[in-house]
Order: C-alpha cells, then structure tokens, then sequence
C-alpha cells in the first residue's frame, strides 16, 4: 500500500470543525498541520484533540533564542505533537535545542518560502539553511511546492532528510509535479479545509499521486 503523502494544513477553522476534519480524513492523510490561527482561536489543547485522530505538526516557524525555543518545543511534545516546524536562519544552536527536546518530537527546519517575499533574502540563503538542519539532524525539510526546481536540488543533496512542501492549491502548487519532483509530503489547506466535501478532494488528490508513483523508476 502507498504511503499517504498529503499533510492537511488547518490554517484557520473553529475547533469542532477541525475535529471533525481529522476524524473524517485521517485514514487517508499524513498528517494535520496547525498554525497560529487554529491556535489563538481555540487554545494549545486543540494539539492534543486532533493528536487523537492524527500525527499533528505545529507549524509555529519558531524562530528564536535557543532557551525559547527549547521552551515551546517542550510544550508541543507534552501536548502530544509529532513534530515543531522551525526557522534554519536562526541558526545551528537555536535548531539544536528543539532537536534535542526529544526523539519523539521531529524537528522539519524551514530552507526556503512559498511566497514571493522569500526571494528577498530566505530563498537565496537556503543552501546554508539547508546544512544548519543537517548538521542537527532535522527530520525534515520546508520547501515550496511551487518550486519544483528547487525540491529537485534539494532531492539531489541526498541529505536523508523528508522534504515537506506547502505552497500547493491556492499558491499555484500541483501535488503530482512537486512528488515527481522529489518532494516526500505536500502540505494542503484550503483546497481541502474550504472544501464542500474534503474527503473526496483527498480521495481524488491521493489517486492522482498513486498514480504517479507507479510511474517514478525506483532508485
């Protein structure tokens, strides 16, 4: 069986809603991720609910000194998340104190941004952001799905480490061109969260990357 590839961003949803997402659709995604909103809105427990159904990601971007970053990283474990999403620019130290919190909580270092703002001084640094989270052993990667050249470099770094990207749907990203590229889970929000019935765009999106699979040469 292929392994489910789609991470589902709940950016912005009241708290039963989310629940009932994660109920109907966990069978058939990776993951839920949360950002901000969902979390000021309906507090941290809400990690813990969807924890129930789902491996739940929080997409925090937390980007700051090392003790602080210890600190939320703490707390998102004992909420029972999965993994923290982190900025790499802040550098090695700061990296290594989410890293370091548990081997049950992953850390997936943001390299590079879907949006055209990264261009002005994230995007061109992602090399050196990229060797930032291998040198903590990041569990994974945040690179644009709509970059497909860029996932491509970053396949071809062979760092070991999974490549996550958003940027699919609504930012211009297709889920099939960033998994042929080299992607390992794409991150969807609203295309599927604003959906009228979000089971069958998942259905339909995992058909079409199951399909695509079956026409990558294995390595």
């Amino acid at each position: 069986m292929t392994e489910n590839r789609i991470v589902v961003a709940i950016d912005s949803q009241e708290k039963h809603r989310a629940i009932d997402l994660a109920k109907n659709i966990s069978d058939e995604i990776f993951a839920i991720k949360v950002n901000w909103p969902l979390i000021l809105e309906e507090g941290h427990s809400i990690i813990s609910k969807l924890s129930a159904f789902s491996k739940v990601i929080c997409d925090f971007k937390v980007a700051d000194i090392p003790n602080t970053n210890r600190l939320i990283a703490e707390k998102v474990h004992k909420d029972g998340a999965f993994a923290i999403i982190a900025h790499s620019v802040v550098g090695e130290d700061s990296l290594r104190a989410i890293s370091q919190v548990s081997d049950d909580l992953k850390l997936i270092s943001v390299v590079s941004m879907s949006h055209p703002g990264a261009e002005s001084f994230l995007n061109p640094l992602s090399d050196k952001l990229i060797e930032n989270a291998r040198k903590v052993n990041s569990y994974g990667l945040i690179a644009p799905g709509n970059n497909t050249k860029f996932i491509s470099h970053i396949k071809a770094l062979d760092t070991g480490m999974k490549i996550f990207s958003p940027g699919i749907g609504v930012q211009g990203g297709d889920p099939v061109d960033a998994i042929v590229a080299g992607t390992d889970y794409v991150i969807i929000g609203r295309s599927i969260y604003l959906a009228e019935k979000p089971q069958d765009v998942v259905a339909d999106i995992n058909g079409k990357i199951t399909a695509a699979l079956k026409n990558i040469p294995m390595s």
